[in-house]
């Protein structure tokens, strides 16, 4: 740790701006070799980058030179519908910008797996956007190098974030909440839950939310299953609850897991709304076109793949401050396969 209270090598470029008492326009011009810089000057900003260990990557230096019109996408899934959805939006307002978009599959959380991908991603030049709902993303958003910039994609924190925060995210929480609410507000004594993994190993937006309503209502909480991302891992915990007589409603993390649910209930015997209601979360193309029709709650991930950029493209043109932003207010789709409990 040096005077400044910086890490060797973890400075931006607007801490070696502060130590030299210059802008950081000014170090972005000795970085790139600019001969409009009095001697002196220069002298005092590349002191500043040795008593900081400033690293001066391809990135820096594509920055500088204002030519970087690229970003790159790390995540640990491309399949995915949430995923997919965001990388769609990012490419999409990527291209309205002229920018060109790069992705970086994250194949595992390990952190030297992870540091060589974020690594990789730097020296391609341009910014960052980070999908971080797993852990693997997590990782990779806590190690981008000081002075990249960087844009994550987040599960709802828990509380406001502060404003060097460059995070986007859809409450997911109150998705969770109101979804929660439907089904006890149709006379189910409670509601079970089929939850995703989530990125930290705190609970996660969408249990916390389904937990609030279920304190609220003083409704009973069963323990969650864990269902992981797709119907496989559904089908396993709906053959579960499909056991349990006392199981009338059903809320799964996801819509894949609901597609799962759908199935195991209807192997059991067990019939959907008549006996079980079921809904998912995100709103999936197909959840309007199972059958049942499946309730569930729509999230604008596309619209968070282009709040992302946005974001991340004010940062790159120095047009607008970094500032954490909640992007759309999620909205409960009725359909089929809620109904009322059995009398």
């Amino acid at each position: 740790m040096n005077v400044t209270g910086h890490t060797r090598g973890s400075a931006s470029i607007r801490d070696v701006a502060a130590v030299a008492g210059v802008s950081y326009q000014t170090v972005s011009r000795v970085i790139n070799g600019h001969a409009s810089v009095k001697q002196s000057t220069r002298e005092r900003v590349l002191a500043a980058i040795d008593e900081l260990g400033f690293r001066r990557n391809a990135t820096a230096l594509a920055l500088a030179r204002g030519r970087s019109r690229a970003v790159t996408v790390l995540t640990a899934n491309t399949t995915h519908y949430g995923y997919a959805s965001i990388l769609q939006g990012v490419e999409e307002a990527a291209r309205a910008a002229a920018y060109s978009v790069g992705v970086g599959v994250l194949e595992s959380a390990d952190e030297a797996a992870v540091t060589v991908e974020v690594q990789r991603a730097a020296d391609a030049g341009g910014g960052l956007i980070v999908i971080a709902y797993d852990p693997a993303g997590v990782r990779a958003l806590e190690s981008v190098p000081a002075g990249l910039p960087v844009v994550g994609v987040v599960e709802t924190p828990a509380s406001d974030p502060t404003g060097d925060r460059p995070w986007v995210w859809t409450d997911d929480r109150e998705a969770a909440y109101e979804v929660t609410r439907h089904l006890l507000s149709l006379g189910h004594e409670t509601v079970h839950y089929v939850a995703i993994p989530s990125s930290t190993r705190r609970t996660s937006a969408r249990t916390g939310g389904w937990r609030q309503a279920l304190k609220e209502a003083g409704a009973p909480e069963p323990p969650p299953l864990q269902g992981g991302w797709g119907p496989a891992g559904g089908h396993a915990a709906g053959r579960e609850l499909a056991r349990d007589p006392s199981v009338t409603a059903v809320l799964c993390g996801n819509d894949d897991l609901a597609l799962g649910v759908l199935r195991a209930l209807h192997e059991a015997g067990r019939s959907v709304p008549g006996e079980v209601s079921v809904a998912g979360f995100d709103d999936a193309p197909h959840s309007a076109y199972l059958t049942p029709s499946l309730t569930t709650v729509r999230l604008d991930f596309t619209g968070l793949g282009r709040a992302a950029f946005a974001l991340l493209h004010g940062v790159l043109e120095e047009s607008a401050p970094v500032a954490p932003r909640r992007v759309s207010v999620p909205e409960l789709v009725v359909r089929e396969s809620s109904g009322r409990p059995p009398a």
